[in-house]
């Protein structure tokens, strides 16, 4: 499922900053083409008829981009990878778009394989801990200072993930508060970094902590090359659990 040496695609890459030239590196490995490169500087002149050439998109922007990007991919009936965070509340409407476009999408906040099972790992421990009323939960994430969101959208995924499966915490904050119904995420920028998510659950008596730390950017780049390769022929909206079949 996993297997990126498949049949060659022709792929448009979105964004050509450090995630979309290490999609390319590994594309290009594993006998994929890149036909398009759509950049900030060349955006305005890049043509539905262009984009048409491609099996399948990649994209990888900034939050302010994301949705006028995918549009544009549902318009020419290109699938579309989405990995630009910090812009689903606008999920919704894309969702829609892509429906009614007869499209198909997959977005995800991290592509990595380790992350997406760090994923249902917090999953579990979630609904484990939502029993136990001694344990106060909180979140930190690390990025390098380039990261232009914060909370980073895994932290935000881990989060509400946790929320969902503990009905005495009612919401998050990006920071610090004493308020016990409250989950505080807290972000730290530091280069070099790509990437580190940790789950806590303090008690006076003693702690808990899941992590997931990347030592490079390759894990996210080939989990999306491997999203591409899935979305591939298909019609509709689908997540990395597709992907992976979790």
């Amino acid at each position: 499922m996993l297997n990126i040496h498949q049949k060659a695609l022709k792929i448009a890459l979105i964004g050509y900053g450090k995630m979309g030239k290490a999609i390319e590196a590994i594309a290009i490995e594993a006998g994929h083409a890149i036909v398009l490169k759509i950049t900030s500087i060349n955006k305005a002149s890049i043509t539905t008829s262009q984009l048409k050439e491609a099996d399948v998109a990649i994209e990888f922007t900034n939050p302010e981009s994301a949705k006028t990007n995918l549009f544009f991919c549902l318009d020419a009936g290109v699938p579309v990878v989405c990995g630009t965070t910090g812009w689903y509340d606008d999920l919704e409407d894309v969702k829609e778009y892509c429906i009614k476009k007869e499209g198909a999408m997959l977005t995800a906040s991290n592509f990595s394989v380790g992350v997406n099972i760090f994923f249902e790992v917090n999953r579990m421990l979630a609904t484990l801990m939502s029993k136990q009323e001694n344990y106060r939960a909180s979140i930190l994430e690390i990025h390098h200072t380039e990261k232009k969101d914060t909370p980073s959208g895994t932290a935000i995924t881990l989060v509400n993930d946790i929320l969902a499966h503990n009905n005495k915490l009612r919401s998050w904050i990006s920071g610090n508060t004493d308020d016990s119904t409250v989950l505080p995420i807290t972000s730290k920028r530091i280069d070099p970094a790509p990437g580190t998510h940790m789950v806590n659950y303090d008690s006076a008596i003693d702690s808990i902590q899941i992590n997931h730390t990347a030592h490079n950017r390759e894990g996210f780049a080939r989990g999306a090359l491997a999203a591409a390769i899935f979305l591939v022929d298909k019609k509709g909206i689908f997540t990395m659990k597709d992907v992976l079949g979790i």
